[in-house]
């Protein structure tokens, strides 16, 4: 598998101009990171994965995991727009021509972004099937109603993907048949059936909760079939866990490079901290289990690029490399002791936006139920 040298310096070096204080100025606001994304956007990073065809790079999943782990190993945060990358998936696999032509090349440019992904809802969270957002077809519209939350960067996106019953749940039909896919132009529905809160959270993820009261949406937004959207939507997971998996890699590599310099450097009762097993040991743990976690984030990558369905390496990428970046979190803040707290450090803020890796786009727990039924053969949890 290529390394990406090339476009991992190019990348280290974009984001050495966004150093600690700009990051701190902004969670100190909880405000979002214009200014970063532009410079993503402008140099091409976003839109790799789009085909040549439509303005884009037309490079494999790879490069995209290269560039946002070099994004979060420096420091960065790449949650304010990793979206980009893989919800334009749905539309690239499964949108007509025309749609693929009217988006995409705009995507790739830089004049719209498609960052805002409408699955999650407050009732029924990960239980995708009981989702009760609905898009009633009135002619040449559809007509939603309902909410969704955890829909990150709604503000500063405009377009989303949204995910809404269009046929009401009837005896014997699957839980997730009668979902469809609808693009939303959110410029126009602001104010005109849509309604965005903003959420504040533990870490600025800039995510919020959605409303839509009989938005009308036009019937030619509808991407691919009626009734067939869960499954456009899960076809794009395993690259969102693959890449996610990346950004953990990314972390844990800046939290391990971090904890490993202070070690060497901070001098207590006469020597360096790191000289102590006490210290050294949870970071060489720490990197041990990096280092595994990014082999099969590896193999997750080699599957999904070589056509296959690699639904329990994305999985297990996804949990391990999560595991690894909080277990680097927890090392490089004790190995810190209170400095560790301190906000110049840094170090505070990406354990906080690391943790969110435990539960998003989909906790732990329910990676483990799919290894245990779908890996091991074991009865279904849930």
């Amino acid at each position: 598998m290529e390394a990406y040298t090339e476009i991992r310096e190019a990348v280290a070096k974009l984001c050495a101009g966004f150093p600690g204080p700009y990051w701190r100025a902004l969670d100190r606001e909880m405000a979002y990171p214009t200014a970063f994304v532009n410079a993503l956007t402008e140099s091409g990073y976003l839109s790799v994965l789009i085909p040549e065809a439509y303005g884009g790079s037309g490079l494999p999943l790879s490069a995209a995991a290269a560039i946002l782990e070099e994004v979060q190993r420096a420091g960065c945060n790449g949650g304010a727009c990793h979206a980009q990358m893989y919800t334009m998936g749905t539309l690239l696999r499964h949108g007509s021509e025309a749609q693929k032509a009217e988006y995409l090349p705009a995507l790739a440019e830089g004049r719209l972004r498609l960052q805002a992904f409408g699955v999650t809802e407050p009732t029924s969270g990960t239980d995708t099937g009981s989702l009760k957002t609905t898009a009633r077809l009135e002619g040449d519209h559809y007509v939603v109603s309902g909410q969704k939350i955890w829909t990150s960067r709604a503000e500063h996106s405009d377009l989303m993907l949204l995910l809404a019953r269009t046929s009401p749940r009837t005896e014997g039909m699957k839980r997730t048949d009668g979902l469809s896919v609808l693009l939303v132009d959110m410029r126009e529905a602001r104010g005109n059936g849509l309604t965005i809160r903003p959420i504040r959270t533990m870490m600025n993820h800039a995510t919020t909760e959605v409303f839509f009261d009989n938005l009308r949406v036009p019937a030619q937004n509808l991407i691919g079939a009626e009734g067939k959207g869960f499954r456009y939507i899960l076809s794009g997971m395993n690259a969102e866990r693959i890449l996610i998996a990346a950004e953990c890699i990314g972390d844990a590599k800046w939290f391990i490079e971090k904890a490993r310099i202070y070690a060497g450097e901070r001098s207590v009762f006469g020597r360096p901290i790191g000289a102590n097993q006490g210290v050294q040991f949870p970071i060489a743990k720490a990197y041990a289990n990096m280092r595994a976690a990014e082999l099969m984030v590896r193999e997750a990558l080699a599957l999904y690029e070589g056509g296959a369905n690699p639904g329990a390496e994305a999985n297990m990428a996804k949990m391990l490399a999560a595991d690894a970046s909080f277990e680097a979190a927890n090392a490089c803040i004790q190995t810190h002791g209170g400095f560790g707290f301190a906000e110049e450090y840094d170090i505070e803020r990406k354990f906080r936006e690391t943790r969110l890796y435990q539960v998003a786009p989909i906790s732990t727990n329910l990676i483990l139920a799919y290894l245990s039924e779908h890996v091991l053969g074991l009865p279904r949890s849930y």
